[in-house]
């Protein structure tokens, strides 16, 4: 790829520059199987101004009866959760597909790290289906199994790898989680992060957390009383993770530089700003929102939390929520005694999980319902392994 920039007036500088394979991949230009981007579904999809849409979900989903399970994640669009059997986080829906042995497909209305938790937890019988291969999500992609696999060897030469236990939050890839059971790690969801960690510490003397900086600083610092000095941020795109010797022995936290697309958003100004426009309005954020803006917020949680926060907040009552759009809004609608809103002015919808739309749901429970297995998430047995032990060490936790 040739690119050409100015250095000065009418003076065009030739420059070759060799695109990265991530590159290729947000060009669309490449497919890895293990990416979370630049995969296409193969199919013809239904027209999105097809009036019959709904209907023709809603008959497939019947033909197929028993035979499918529909998970709706939280941050679906309503067009989608309409059709879910059970909604939730993550991880509650990959449980509840595995507490559903007769279902033969789980179609899971979320990204690809959730779909793939489902495939972990799930028996061998059971076919894991995800609407659009293209749904990732950012976070996940931040941290690929070559990248950690380097940061061990830094943190090794480092002499420190003995005492420090992995971490890594359940929004990550298949690779990452069964590389943090094969060292001797845990997962952890944005709930129980702090008994994650506080797990880890009585293994090692440090934490590699894997791969949301913010969850991370947020549950050390504010949850755990640690101060933000014990915290370094790794970069994998600079040698060494740009950090010294010298700073890795002496951090308890060293935290992935990965975030979530979404809550990286909101900032103290937004904060700032809703409580001068509303007055009396109480911050939920959620945790994986920068440090100074949980610093700021009224209350602090997890999705499940909010949802809680909010049916039992009295009528009256004026909320401004830090996560996903369609959950905020969707809250919004649930709780007309409340006046609930967005946090940010800036409209944000998590562009991965939005690529679940109703044309594709129908085409997977139309293409099922005729006998054609399509998209299928399938975990190799050894990843599936190691990573099924980290989750079980969690599911252990105190």
């Amino acid at each position: 790829m040739r690119v050409v920039t100015t250095a000065q007036p009418r003076q065009a500088v030739e420059l070759d520059v060799q695109p990265s394979p991530l590159a290729l991949l947000l060009l669309g230009r490449e497919a890895d199987p293990r990416s979370e981007r630049g995969v296409e579904c193969p199919g013809d999809l239904p027209s999105p101004s097809d009036p019959d849409l709904v209907e023709r979900a809603r008959a497939a989903k019947e033909k197929l009866g028993d035979k499918v399970f529909v998970l709706g994640h939280h941050y679906q669009r309503d067009e989608v959760i309409q059709f879910a059997d059970v909604t939730g986080d993550s991880f509650k829906l990959a449980r509840d597909a595995a507490a559903k042995p007769e279902a033969e497909y789980i179609v899971f209305c979320g990204v690809h790290f959730m779909a793939e938790s489902a495939d972990i937890l799930t028996s061998d019988d059971q076919k894991v289906v995800l609407p659009d291969l293209a749904a990732g999500c950012s976070m996940a992609d931040m941290a690929t199994a070559e990248q950690v696999a380097e940061c061990w060897d830094v943190l090794t030469d480092a002499g420190i790898a003995d005492s420090v236990v992995p971490v890594s939050y359940m929004n990550s890839s298949a690779d990452i989680k069964a590389f943090t059971g094969k060292h001797g790690g845990t997962i952890c969801t944005s709930s129980n992060a702090q008994r994650a960690l506080d797990w880890a510490f009585e293994q090692g003397d440090k934490v590699l957390f894997l791969p949301d900086q913010h969850l991370g600083r947020n549950t050390a610092v504010r949850d755990m009383g640690m101060s933000l000095d014990d915290c370094v941020l790794y970069n994998p795109h600079k040698p060494n993770g740009g950090l010294t010797v010298e700073q890795l022995r002496n951090a308890k936290m060293i935290l992935w530089r990965g975030h979530c697309s979404v809550h990286g958003r909101f900032s103290l100004e937004s904060v700032e700003d809703v409580r001068a426009r509303i007055p009396g309005v109480r911050v939920l954020v959620h945790p994986e929102c920068k440090h100074e803006v949980v610093a700021a917020a009224d209350e602090v949680g997890s999705t499940e939390y909010i949802i809680k926060a909010l049916d039992a907040a009295p009528a009256g009552s004026k909320w401004a929520i830090g996560t996903e759009l369609n959950l905020v809004r969707r809250l919004a609608n649930a709780h007309p005694d409340k006046e609930v809103v967005f946090l940010d002015k800036t409209v944000c919808f998590c562009s991965t999980m939005n690529r679940i739309d109703l044309p594709h749901l129908v085409w997977t429970l139309e293409s099922l319902a005729e006998g054609t297995l399509v998209n299928r998430i399938e975990v190799d047995r050894e990843t599936e392994s190691f990573a099924k032990l980290a989750l079980e060490r969690m599911l252990a936790l105190p």
